[in-house]
């Protein structure tokens, strides 16, 4: 029989007991998640409209006369110029343009390229599907990599292993990208190296692409030189965080209690270190995720991938401001959404923020 001043282990004697509808009960912490999502949307909401904004002002402060700079320095007379800025809306008065910008961005037309005669959400919408074939397979193994060694390094800290590849990572993410890009390029593709030749220089695609899978194995084989570029670059931030992010956790309190159980070094590790440093990478790889859309213009450009980056660097070279404008808003408006994606995430997964 258990003594008055005695608490039963097995009942919980400092949480308030949860039920359905009480302050700390199931439904009580779904109203609570579902007001910080309903507030970080309307934030997130906010936040586009302001993009919407700088889009539109920050591409007319670009010195020079668009219709000028349309025509590649060919010489027009003064009748010829102003047809072009009426076809482009230049005539009109800059609230009116504005008016009129915001009111097609609200209806997702982007307005006309002026170098492809094409509907700009139709560009965007083709050049999506080759951006998320190579940054969304560089970011897995990007994520995989550098949570896998930044564990490692961690947990080892002060090794061989923790010395070189926090320095090989740190290296690598110092490394321009198209200088990468161009090295590789160099080195496997252009018949410079010792080894040329194994891989394309350029595209997603040859012409004489084959059918069926194996244009799978084709396209995977185009893939490989931009995507050892972008993750060379990109996981190293993913290898910092979470090495920085396990060695705060390593001397914590319940680690140290973990160990005194008797529990083996690696259940330790996966069962009580790794899931609590893995909370601060989640906003990380929101980030990338946004990222994701806009692609890497310099991967693309260097290596010719017909993803958004690629179009934006050729909107740049026009220029066509159309296809900027809706190249921006895409990437601003991804990285936003899944900023506050991240935010809900962080806020479900981690009890102490909820707490907060």
């Amino acid at each position: 029989m258990t003594a008055p001043s005695e608490v039963d282990p097995g009942t919980p004697f400092d949480v308030e007991p949860a039920g359905p509808a009480g302050p700390g009960g199931e439904r009580g912490a779904r109203r609570t998640v579902l007001r910080y999502a309903l507030a970080k949307a309307g934030g997130a909401v906010l936040s586009i409209g302001m993009v919407i904004v700088a889009t539109f002002f920050l591409f007319r402060l670009i010195p020079g006369d668009p219709a000028i700079a349309y025509t590649r320095d060919v010489p027009l007379d003064p009748a010829q110029l102003d047809r072009l800025r009426h076809q482009m809306g230049l005539d009109k008065p800059l609230m009116q343009q504005f008016l009129d910008f915001v009111g097609r961005t609200l209806t997702l037309d982007l307005g006309t390229s002026y170098e492809y005669k094409r509907p700009v959400a139709d560009l965007i919408a083709e050049r999506v599907g080759p951006t998320l074939v190579l940054v969304g397979t560089g970011l897995v193994i990007a994520v995989s990599l550098g949570l896998w060694q930044g564990t490692r390094a961690a947990w080892k800290h002060g090794s061989r292993f923790d010395r070189f590849s926090t320095g090989l990572s740190l290296v690598l993410w110092s490394v321009p990208t198209f200088w990468l890009g161009l090295l590789l390029l160099m080195v496997f593709a252009a018949g410079v190296g010792p080894i040329p030749g194994i891989f394309p220089t350029r595209g997603m695609e040859d012409v004489d692409a084959p059918d069926g899978p194996l244009y799978l194995l084709h396209v995977a084989h185009h893939l490989v030189l931009p995507c050892l570029t972008l993750v060379a670059v990109v996981y190293a931030q993913y290898l910092l965080v979470m090495r920085s992010s396990l060695l705060d956790e390593i001397g914590q309190d319940y680690v140290t209690t973990a160990r005194a159980k008797g529990l083996r070094d690696d259940q330790v590790r996966r069962r009580h270190a790794v899931p609590n440093a893995l909370l601060p990478t989640v906003t990380l790889v929101f980030i990338h995720i946004g990222f994701v859309v806009g692609g890497a213009v310099s991967v693309e450009t260097v290596y010719s991938w017909p993803g958004l980056g690629l179009l934006f660097y050729e909107a740049i070279q026009g220029p066509d401001f159309a296809v900027m404008q809706g190249t921006f808003m895409v990437v601003c408006t991804a990285v936003i959404v899944m900023n506050t994606l991240a935010d809900v995430a962080y806020h479900v997964l981690d009890p102490r923020v909820r707490s907060a």
